[in-house]
């Protein structure tokens, strides 16, 4: 793997993500135009989107209010 694309794996936190699925390893080896697939697929996985990261903001509030109306 080159050094840019080493870099830039630790820039957007994902070289811990990189060790857990290492397989991708083989494959941005291999073609490091794969790294999009590979962020794709990182974020889908470990629900890093923005939808995601919206939708337990959403889930955290029902939580509260559930939670707060069970009290009253």
């Amino acid at each position: 793997m080159n050094k840019e694309l080493l870099n830039q794996i630790k820039k957007d936190k994902y070289y811990d993500y990189l060790k857990e699925n290492s397989y991708f390893i083989k494959d941005l080896i291999r073609n490091p135009n794969n790294y999009k697939i590979f962020k794709k697929y990182i974020k889908e996985k470990y629900q890093l989107r923005p939808q995601d990261k919206l939708n337990n903001v959403l889930e955290d509030i029902n939580l509260i209010s559930d939670i707060l109306n069970t009290i009253s």
